[in-house]
């Protein structure tokens, strides 16, 4: 094995996680259609004719609503632009390198977390 192979991960490898971040983006883009066409949805569930203080309350509730799905969105979107991030590494084969130590990020963390820059060890430091 040269020191390349053990400094960064092969391409075949690379491609099989190029795969993954691609299925994930995927993924990720309908969930966010999902919650964006939820936030977008504006039914009143035919509350206009009950009292005026289920009213109130039904009105409160769709901002809370609306509130948690704009922050949903917000984390989608960071999610997506983490993976494409993440492509961009593999482009560069800089992909599952751990940003503090130098070291490769473990295999079964990246097939989980395809996102990730940095190792558990690195992790664990920022505790």
């Amino acid at each position: 094995m040269s020191i390349e192979n053990t400094s960064r991960y092969s391409d075949n490898d690379l491609e099989k996680f190029r795969a993954i971040i691609h299925q994930k983006i995927d993924k990720a883009q309908h969930d966010l259609e999902l919650i964006k066409s939820a936030y977008m949805n504006d039914h009143n569930n035919g509350t206009e004719d009950t009292s005026p203080t289920f009213k109130a309350f039904d009105e409160g509730s769709q901002v809370m609503s609306k509130e948690s799905n704009s922050q949903l969105a917000i984390r989608q979107e960071k999610f997506i632009r983490d993976l494409k991030n993440a492509l961009i590494r593999i482009e560069n084969k800089t992909y599952g390198i751990c940003r503090v130590t130098g070291k490769l990020i473990n295999k079964k963390r990246l097939e989980l977390v395809p996102h990730a820059t940095l190792s558990i060890e690195a992790k664990n430091m920022q505790k």
